[in-house]
């Protein structure tokens, strides 16, 4: 197995690890709510009819349920939302994260450098560069450009054919190191507002469940705020992805902006440097010599 196959194989199984421990963190916490609303459901609660403020605040075993005023707060906002908030807020950062990463990774100056690009065929349009220095050069820069011109630069005076296929292979890696984690932006735009739905969902089951009983027949006013309560997650889950989505969309537009200025500026090497492009310019050499010698000899 090559270094490239073998680096492809560890991203993988890190990213295998990755997703493996986000799940594992989602499923505990919500297994954790199953048994926290488990032991809460064992003793029903009573609904107090008394308006004293004194009595107004959050229930300890189902806060985001409880008949009483919408939250406005920050802190009521979170811990109305109950235990679904610890998901949503990790969704959050997850998107927080991958965004700023993102937007660090995919800057211009960092993919394609313009005074690297510019000195790279200044040099080779004097005849400065050899393929040793070229390559050199262009690992010494590092940037996506750089290393893919560098595979270009192995194939120096091969057919355009095989200058080309080179350039793809390297340009392949270099766009899927582009294109990573921003899956996981489109990823978290999805799961968002399903945990707010399923939020949604079983707020209004035990919003149901505490109307039915016989102390709080007839009491509609009960019944809009406890369904409100557990509106909240679906609107912190759809807070939390659309966000996501329109990063997602803005880096998927980004990337692919930077590819096709890529793929121009390696196109310029394949002219210079297959065997085609070598020929044309020590035919172009040529005519240029004999034109001084023609004007002499008039």
């Amino acid at each position: 197995m090559n270094r490239t196959a073998f680096e492809e194989k560890s991203r993988s199984s890190i990213r295998s690890r990755g997703i493996s421990i986000g799940i594992l963190i989602v499923l505990t916490l919500m297994a954790g709510w199953v048994v926290e609303t488990t032991a809460g459901a064992q003793e029903p609660l009573p609904i107090d009819d008394s308006p004293s403020p004194a009595k107004a605040g959050w229930s300890k075993d189902a806060a985001w349920s409880k008949e009483g005023k919408i939250p406005s707060e920050p802190y009521e906002v979170w811990e109305a939302l109950g235990p679904f908030r610890y998901p949503l807020a990790f969704t959050s950062i997850i998107v927080v994260w991958f965004t700023i990463e993102r937007l660090v990774v995919l800057r211009r100056g960092r993919v394609i450098p313009g005074h690297f690009v510019k000195r790279f065929f200044e040099h080779m349009q004097a005849g400065n560069l050899d393929p040793k220095m070229a390559i050199k050069l262009c690992e010494d820069n590092g940037s996506p450009i750089a290393l893919v011109l560098a595979n270009g630069v192995r194939k120096w005076g091969k057919s355009s054919v095989e200058v080309e296929q080179a350039i793809i292979d390297g340009g392949e890696r270099q766009v899927s190191q582009l294109r990573k984690h921003i899956r996981v932006l489109n990823g978290a735009a999805t799961v968002a507002p399903l945990l707010g739905l399923l939020g949604t969902v079983v707020g209004m089951i035990d919003s149901f469940n505490r109307i039915s009983q016989k102390a709080a027949m007839g009491k509609s006013e009960a019944l809009a705020s406890g369904i409100g309560l557990s509106l909240l997650t679906t609107a912190a889950g759809l807070g939390i992805a659309i966000p996501a989505l329109v990063m997602y969309m803005y880096f998927t537009g980004r990337v692919d902006s930077l590819v096709i200025e890529m793929d121009t500026i390696a196109q310029d090497l394949v002219d210079k440097i297959s065997a085609e492009g070598l020929a044309e310019q020590a035919r172009a050499a040529k005519l240029s010599a004999a034109k001084p010698e023609s004007r002499r000899a008039v």
